[in-house]
């Protein structure tokens, strides 16, 4: 019988704290309790914010909290090519689309329609206004000339097209800490036509982390709940693309005393901090139950 296979995933643009040791060590767990093997792997795609002394402190924060894992580890930015691929079975399928709007051109266009409709813009779940499809209907001819420009585009799904080649329903399956299982139905439509391959990378979360996932073989994804309603477009991704859908568990997330999630962009205590102040990795463990 194959192992489970688990994976912690960080990105070296900041310094890790609580909750990233929260989430490292709830996958470690999980790998020890079901027997299983746990990997970690950087999530370098975004080269102008990732540093090397970063992903240098994230190997010693998680050695110092006691975690091993296996090697070698997972570079994204080494493996532009197997993103590339993937991005080529989207576009054989007609699953994606260029498109050349700026961050303006799109706040113009809600602006626009909200001023019509007077209406709110429908928005995605993570509350960002979804985009109003203003290259969908460009015609191949004109896409490629603006290509051969080297005109700056993006690759959005297109998500009206997909109802008609895949309408689904889709589903994935959850499981809790004592491993019950259950199916969740999933939504990937309320994304509408989200960035596959984004203009500064040949490449973008959802797909670089979907593709991932596959060719090392990970069998259970462990992560917050902040990225639970991604899974809906992992989910399509994993279908368009014929790749397993991993057991998926999205846990609670680590606090600061306000009750806002830790973050990096909030300055939120580091590891690094801790250590430096003398705390002890056991007083952290029990901190965060384990």
């Amino acid at each position: 019988m194959t192992k489970p296979v688990f994976r912690f995933a960080p990105s070296p643009n900041g310094q890790l704290h609580l909750g990233h040791a929260y989430s490292a060590l709830l996958n470690a767990d999980f790998a020890r309790r079901f027997g299983g093997r746990f990997l970690l792997r950087i999530e370098d795609i975004d080269i102008a914010r990732c540093r090397p002394e970063f992903e240098a402190a994230i190997h010693e924060d998680l050695a110092w909290l006691g975690l091993t894992w296996e090697l070698p580890v997972r570079r994204q930015s080494e493996h532009f090519s197997d993103y590339r691929v993937a991005f080529l079975q989207l576009k054989e399928r007609g699953a994606v689309y260029p498109c050349f709007c700026s961050r303006k051109d799109i706040a113009a266009a809600i602006a626009c329609r909200e001023a019509e409709t007077g209406r709110p813009s429908p928005r995605d779940p993570d509350g960002t206004p979804l985009y109003p499809g203003t290259c969908r209907s460009l015609s191949g001819e004109e896409a490629e000339r603006r290509i051969a420009k080297s005109e700056p585009h993006a690759w959005r799904l297109d998500s009206a097209g997909l109802q008609h080649i895949l309408p689904g329903p889709y589903h994935y399956r959850r499981f809790d800490r004592e491993g019950r299982e259950e199916t969740v139905a999933a939504d990937p439509r309320r994304w509408g036509d989200t960035v596959i391959v984004r203009k500064e990378t040949p490449t973008s979360y959802h797909l670089s982390v979907v593709v991932d996932d596959a060719l090392q073989g990970i069998t259970h994804v462990v992560r917050g709940q902040d990225l639970e309603a991604a899974t809906d477009l992992h989910v399509l991704l994993q279908v368009l693309l014929g790749l397993p859908t991993p057991l998926y568990h999205h846990h609670g997330l680590v606090l600061d005393p306000m009750g806002d999630k830790l973050a990096k962009r909030r300055q939120s205590t580091s590891l690094a901090e801790a250590r430096a102040e003398g705390i002890d990795p056991q007083d952290i463990r029990r901190r965060l139950g384990f």
